[in-house]
């Protein structure tokens, strides 16, 4: 098929529907999964994966801005969809149009909500020391006073934990007391007879670290898609869940390279032996790291073939000498399995100092999305 002319994710339905499983299976009683499917879905394909999610009964969902919550209505998305960022006051209509949740990001932004004139639900952000977003905590009286603004309609309070991914002591500190913090707010607000909204403050790695938290909402990410953080990271195996995104290329060419022959821009590989070179359909305009030029490696038919010569915006070239039988047409595989080896997100990740969730939500729209 077309889609796999050149450079391709393939999206495993049934890993999708397990980590869904699992995650449920995990949450404290009467906590709702509100999985973040925004940056397209971490990469994964926000329509894909969200059809996914509402077949198996999601109904809450969190992106970063009106521009992901408006494609997913497109794409006939039902239910709740929280918008976690900023929407301009021009873009309020749409709030309304596409009956889209916004965001409180703070107490002004709030009254400018208010005097747009439209009843607009919405959830208010707290800050409790991520410095992002939201209210300060110590506003109580302000974030009390948004409670008097006729049209907003109040459906949830949240916060976002910063440090809750990882393990040091200071860490773990920090994360109780932003917890504190914000059941505070939530405590003065039920003294002035304030209530009936819902709260959260778990995402991916807060549900998994601190699961003994209870709140009414999880903002799931990571452990939806089966990633690892870093490849020091152990939640996803502890918890079993499992990948969900291979991303896989087409060789297109295969060559005889000469002693002396160089490879790309720059020349910056030189073949000191005979050896064979392919060239791959996908390049740094597909979303994979330049950093990666001339010290990664991909997989063909269960073999490691290192990456050589500088990256290109469309195509790789890889050695492909130890490939019995190579040809042209033959698949490469980026992240996941070939054979008995695996290449992991995470990994290549480390490889350019950035996290996977970086490297991931970086693939371009242009690499086909296939459900397999």
């Amino acid at each position: 098929m077309y889609e796999k002319d050149r450079a391709w994710v393939e999206l495993d339905r049934s890993n999708l529907v397990h980590n869904i499983n699992v995650i449920r299976s995990i949450l404290p009683e009467g906590c709702t999964l509100m999985p973040c499917v925004k940056a397209n879905a971490f990469g994964h394909g926000a329509e894909l994966i969200s059809r996914i999610l509402m077949e198996i009964g999601i109904r809450d969902y969190c992106v970063a801005c009106l521009t992901e919550a408006i494609e997913l209505r497109a794409a006939g998305i039902e239910g709740q969809i929280l918008i976690l960022g900023y929407t301009a006051p021009e873009d309020f209509p749409a709030l309304i149009k596409y009956d889209l949740t916004q965001t409180v990001v703070d107490c002004g932004y709030g009254r400018l909500l208010n005097d747009f004139g439209k009843p607009v639900h919405v959830h208010v952000a707290i800050d409790t020391g991520m410095h992002r977003i939201g209210e300060r905590c110590e506003h109580i009286d302000e974030i009390a006073s948004l409670w008097t603004l006729p049209n907003l309609l109040i459906d949830g309070v949240y916060t976002h934990l910063c440090t809750s991914d990882d393990t040091d002591e200071d860490s773990i500190k920090f994360v109780h007391q932003q917890k504190d913090a914000f059941d505070k707010v939530i405590c003065e607000l039920s003294s002035r007879g304030i209530s009936g909204f819902k709260a959260h403050i778990q995402a991916s790695s807060g549900l998994a670290n601190y699961p003994d938290f209870r709140y009414d909402y999880a903002r799931t990410g990571a452990l939806v898609y089966g990633n690892e953080g870093t490849p020091a990271d152990k939640v996803p195996g502890r918890l079993g869940l499992k990948k969900v995104l291979s991303l896989k290329a087409r060789i297109s060419t295969v060559r005889d390279l000469l002693p002396g022959d160089t490879v790309s821009y720059g020349r910056t590989f030189t073949a000191d032996h005979a050896m064979k070179c392919a060239s791959l359909g996908i390049g740094y305009a597909d979303g994979l790291p330049k950093l990666l030029s001339n010290c990664w490696h991909v997989l063909v038919n269960g073999v490691s073939c290192p990456m050589i010569g500088t990256m290109c915006m469309d195509s790789v070239m890889i050695d492909v000498s130890s490939v019995p039988e190579v040809k042209q047409g033959d698949i490469a595989v980026i992240i996941g399995k070939s054979g008995d080896q695996e290449i992991k997100a995470c990994d290549l990740a480390w490889k350019t100092g950035v996290n996977t969730n970086a490297v991931l939500s970086c693939l371009s729209p242009r690499v086909a999305r296939i459900v397999v």
